[in-house]
């Protein structure tokens, strides 16, 4: 049996649970049927399974089995953030494209699509020789460097480009009223792959080899091809004669921006969605050493908390999809995730001077369903807000700030715990100061206060209701 006729029965077999037992089986609508809904979050599954290859089994497999500097592999995970901020533009030329085809969200689907197999495909030969093993020592170290940086940017970009038109696609299709359970399906689709490709990398780079780690990135990036098509198959309608009929007046993107800008609490929202995604971010790199280090947890369970996170956040975009799809607020569920994370991280904080592993998972759950909950809210909003001139364009501003603010506070959070480690060596004067939590907890702290920020920018959101701005 063909992959792509697996793929096609399982989600058949998936699709016949009906809405009882399948979870967002409730988004489904006339317009959008169940199993073409599945189909179509085919791309995510795929963006999440990037993601995991990326931060994940290439960040440990890098510094431990090739001998990468530590440093050089955080600058080489951080360089997909530099492309974040053109989310935006492409969502905006996806708004617009006219192609002969009569698609306007395809080509860039694919063009993401093409552009994130470029990245893997060359990936592991730039890493093997970034690391000199082998016959890889003939060759010049920069070309390792710039061949690794390259490849890391092309999937960075690639996953950007297919998940801004991807979910601009899925505007278009879902109707209004079931887009909310739409956005919970969609981002179920990318944690299920992302706990799927960890699963399936792990098992595969068990007995590591350069020849292994070869084949494992080249089947990920055939398996992107393959989902991506299968996702895209007769998703988007065609218009044809598209380049045949009078070319509407256009706006530059720096007038749909300003357009957009101008929407009632445009920039508050931006803002409240940087603050959030930061506050929820800081800790990605610091909850596993944080169990280690503090509270004494072994291997085996700091790597539980990874499946920890996910099914709080799992569990947050669940209860977000059925409220919201109620006709609820997105801005209040938005706040109340913010709320929820508050308690979450005074947990994980307790969890050090109790000695409690207990408490410390159930902080990491909480931190993942009030994610959840935050994350739902706000794209949500987006996209209720967003005219359908801009859809594309209002949700590639979300899914820059957010993936921007993500990388910075991943990256402030690891300085700030290092620096203050630092401090705290040099300071044996102040026992306060010298302990290993000491670090760990200013920064969940700078993240309680980043939440409170959050509820305090969302704030006359709630109290006026934001309306998008008349085309």
């Amino acid at each position: 049996m063909k992959i792509p006729d697996l793929i096609q029965g399982t989600m058949r077999g998936w699709a016949q649970l009906g809405p009882r037992f399948l979870p967002f089986a409730d988004a489904a609508s006339a317009e959008l049927p169940l199993l073409r809904l599945l189909r179509l979050s085919l791309f995510q599954v795929s963006v999440g399974m990037a993601l995991v290859l990326l931060v994940g089994t290439l960040n440990r497999v890098m510094i431990v089995e090739l001998g990468v500097p530590a440093s050089l592999v955080a600058v080489m995970i951080s360089l997909p953030v530099l492309f974040a901020p053109m989310r935006a533009l492409v969502g905006f030329k996806s708004d617009n494209h006219r192609s002969a085809l009569g698609w306007r969200r395809v080509p860039y689907i694919w063009k993401g699509t093409m552009v994130q197999f470029g990245g893997l495909a060359i990936m592991p030969f730039a890493l093997l020789v970034l690391s000199g093993g082998g016959n890889a020592q003939q060759w010049p170290v920069w070309i390792g460097q710039a061949g690794a940086g390259l490849a890391f940017l092309l999937v960075g970009a690639g996953l950007h480009i297919t998940q801004t038109a991807g979910l601009a696609l899925a505007t278009d299709l879902a109707p209004p009223e079931a887009q909310p359970k739409v956005v919970g399906l969609m981002y179920v689709a990318q944690l299920v792959g992302m706990i799927a490709s960890a699963l399936v990398f792990g098992t595969l780079l068990q007995d590591f080899s350069p020849a292994r780690l070869i084949q494992v990135i080249q089947g990920a990036a055939v398996v992107t091809i393959a989902l991506n098509l299968l996702a895209l198959w007769k998703q988007e309608t065609r218009q044809r004669g598209m380049l045949n009929t009078p070319r509407r007046e256009e706006p530059s993107f720096k007038a749909a921006w300003q357009l957009f800008l101008r929407g009632a609490h445009a920039r508050r929202r931006l803002v409240a969605v940087g603050l959030g995604t930061m506050g929820f971010g800081m800790q990605d790199v610091l909850l596993e050493p944080y169990g280690g280090q503090v509270l004494g947890m072994g291997v085996g369970a700091t790597t539980q908390l990874t499946a920890t996170l996910a099914v709080g956040g799992l569990m947050g975009f669940a209860l977000a999809s059925r409220v919201l799809g109620r006709g609820a607020d997105p801005f209040r569920m938005a706040s109340m995730g913010a709320l929820f994370g508050v308690p979450a991280f005074m947990a994980v904080i307790a969890a050090a001077p109790l000695q409690t592993p207990a408490l410390f998972g159930l902080g990491v759950w909480m931190i993942g369903f009030g994610g959840g909950l935050f994350a739902h809210g706000t794209l949500t909003a987006t996209m209720n807000l967003a005219p359908p001139q801009q859809a594309g364009l209002a949700l590639g501003a979300w899914g820059a700030v957010q993936a921007t603010a993500a990388g910075v506070a991943v990256a402030l959070g690891g300085v700030m715990r290092d620096v203050l480690a630092g401090f705290g060596h040099g300071s044996a004067t102040t026992p306060a100061l010298t302990s290993p939590a000491s670090a760990y907890t200013a920064v969940y702290s700078l993240e309680i206060l980043l939440l409170l920020a959050t509820v305090v920018a969302m704030a006359p959101l709630l109290r006026r209701q934001a309306q998008p701005v008349p085309t």
